[in-house]
């Protein structure tokens, strides 16, 4: 890990508690990334695990938590919870943060950026959006879009998907960004399904594709802000 620390926290959430997992820089951090995991599976999934390693490695904070549950509005408000969090956190003053999910993760991460950037205390506190997956459509029914939250978000966001997805033709994402007022950019991986999987390719290969591009998009955006 290359003196990279692993912090276990536990975050107040309703009457109850949510795991998470900082993955600590070893120089201190003006940066964070929020990240979860999709419908199933937990901050332990290995696209998550293997992500905040890098962004760590990289100087980026990463605190990755786990938000059981199928309901959407419930995993957005777990994640406003893990948002408002690490904003009051005494051992990390942050500049900003952006917040990244992987499938239904990231569809609970683009509601709580819609939801505080209409919110009038906005305060920039949230730099941007990283979808992992993001799942436009259930499979074979492409006729209902998942798009509402992407068309009202102002801050920019990222999309890496899979070209050969059953849950986000490329067609129709490339349909929903080219309507998206933010800035904004689609990295597909080639012939990738919903999981990321490459047929040819280890999943290692494919997580170092993923790791590379979000980081770089990140590393965009980090300096927009210092100019």
């Amino acid at each position: 890990m290359g003196g990279k620390a692993e912090v276990k926290v536990k975050i107040p959430f309703g009457n109850k508690y949510l795991d998470a997992v900082f993955s600590v820089p070893e120089k201190k951090p003006t940066y964070g990334v929020i990240l979860t995991h999709g419908a199933g599976g937990d901050m332990n999934f290995p696209h998550l695990v293997s992500l905040a390693a890098c962004l760590a490695s990289h100087g980026v904070l990463c605190l990755r938590f786990t938000c059981k549950g199928l309901n959407i509005a419930y995993r957005a408000k777990a994640f406003k919870t893990v948002v408002e969090y690490l904003k009051l956190s005494d051992d990390y003053k942050l500049s900003g943060v952006f917040l990244a999910g992987r499938s239904m993760g990231s569809r609970a991460a683009a509601s709580v950026v819609r939801q505080l950037s209409q919110d009038d205390d906005d305060d920039d506190f949230i730099q941007g959006l990283v979808c992992l997956s993001y799942p436009l459509h259930r499979p074979k029914l492409q006729s209902k879009l998942r798009d509402e939250d992407l068309l009202l978000i102002r801050c920019p966001v990222l999309f890496v998907s899979g070209s050969a997805d059953e849950m986000c033709e490329k067609q129709l994402l490339e349909g929903v960004v080219s309507k998206m007022k933010a800035p904004k950019k689609i990295h597909w991986i080639d012939k990738a399904n919903h999981g990321m999987a490459v047929k040819g390719r280890t999943a290692d290969d494919v997580m170092e594709e993923i790791n590379a591009q979000v980081f770089s998009w990140l590393r965009e955006n980090m300096e927009l802000e210092h100019k």
